[in-house]
């Protein structure tokens, strides 16, 4: 390197704009490392304090495929029903068989999407709920086999005391 080209370096590169551009760099934000936004929730999972809570909570069970979250939104003495419009009968079902019959959807499905709608009953008090929602329920079980349902839940909920969290005890589902 020759003795001009070094002089024009030092005289280009002062110490005081390197400084200046050192105290520039390090005061800026990364853009390629944004901040967290502190406002944002820590988790779309609630507490299951309120009864909405207990449906949103079953929406992201659904969305995500997850056991874990499905399974606690079920008292221990769980019953399912269903009508069996060929044979003129209820089924139901007790707790392990819902969470098997849900594994199984949740391991098939592609995608589920399930749209809680208006609430057409709501009664009871602090400790047992009662209530009929209307739903549309997507099961995608690959592009060319999707089935829409539309129907009604019609839920009893529970919990021991205002301190705890409501779970379902019992659901009828009334799809036809």
């Amino acid at each position: 390197m020759t003795a001009e080209i070094k002089n024009a370096l030092l005289i280009k590169f002062s110490p005081a704009i390197i400084v200046l551009l050192l105290v520039s760099f390090y005061s800026c934000d990364n853009i390629f490392s944004p901040k967290l936004d502190s406002n944002a929730p820590t988790s779309i999972i609630t507490d299951q304090k309120t009864v909405d809570g207990v449906f949103q909570n079953f929406q992201y069970a659904y969305t995500f495929k997850d056991t874990t979250v499905y399974g606690n939104l079920l008292d221990e003495q769980f019953v399912f029903i269903y009508r069996d419009y060929n044979s003129g009968f209820d089924i139901s079902w007790d707790r392990p068989t819902e969470m098997r019959t849900t594994n199984g959807l949740f391991q098939n499905a592609q995608k589920l999407e399930v749209i809680w709608n208006n609430i057409i009953f709501e009664g009871g008090d602090s400790l047992v709920k009662n209530v009929k929602r209307s739903f549309n329920l997507t099961i995608t079980f690959n592009p060319s086999d999707v089935i829409r349902l539309n129907g009604f839940a019609d839920m009893n909920l529970i919990r021991t005391s205002t301190n705890d969290v409501w779970k379902i005890i019992r659901w009828r589902d009334e799809t036809f």
